[in-house]
């Protein structure tokens, strides 16, 4: 999305920071479905997205803050257990 100038031409340097605006505040990294790994207490991990909480919410006896401009990514292994992570502890599988 590029702004435009007085002369009505649209320039590079305003869509790049239009587009870094929108990564900042929150533009979805991962959705739903992708298969994502991640560290955990016993090593690394792998499973998938299975749900995007731009809201806060409680996994078993875990409660995690989201919000649109933060949401939480809630992944869930292959053996069923799920956890929310931020999108900087995941990476694409």
């Amino acid at each position: 999305m590029a702004t435009k100038k007085a002369g009505g031409k649209a320039t590079k340097k305003a869509a790049k920071k239009t587009t870094t605006k929108r990564a900042a505040a929150g533009e979805l990294k991962f959705k739903t479905g992708d298969r994502v790994t991640w560290d955990s207490s016993g090593g690394a991990a792998e499973g998938r997205v299975v749900k995007v909480a731009t809201t806060s919410g409680k996994i078993k006896n875990f409660e995690y803050k989201a919000s649109k401009d933060d949401p939480r990514y809630i992944v869930e292994t292959d053996e069923g257990g799920r956890a929310a992570h931020k999108a900087d502890e995941l990476k694409k599988a």
